[in-house]
């Protein structure tokens, strides 16, 4: 799990349309698995997107938990 980057915005933009949702604005976190990121979370709150080919409730559940964290420590991490 870690903050998104811009170079990260393509694979935003796949699993937003996979999801059926719009592209995620402002600071997310992603959960990466073998170098692919399957799900994102904005921190500030909102729906999150992932992967509908890959099982990800429990990494949704990480990314809620460390978002919560976050917004709670006021933190910005790279990494959890």
């Amino acid at each position: 799990i870690r903050r998104a980057r811009p170079a990260d915005s393509r694979s935003l933009g796949d699993l937003a349309a996979m999801s059926d949702r719009r592209p995620l604005k402002g600071r997310v976190l992603v959960a990466v698995v073998e170098s692919e990121i399957v799900a994102a979370l904005p921190i500030d709150g909102g729906p999150a997107v992932a992967d509908i080919r890959r099982p990800t409730a429990d990494i949704l559940q990480l990314l809620e938990l460390r978002s919560d964290q976050m917004r709670r420590g006021g933190q910005t991490a790279q990494a959890a």
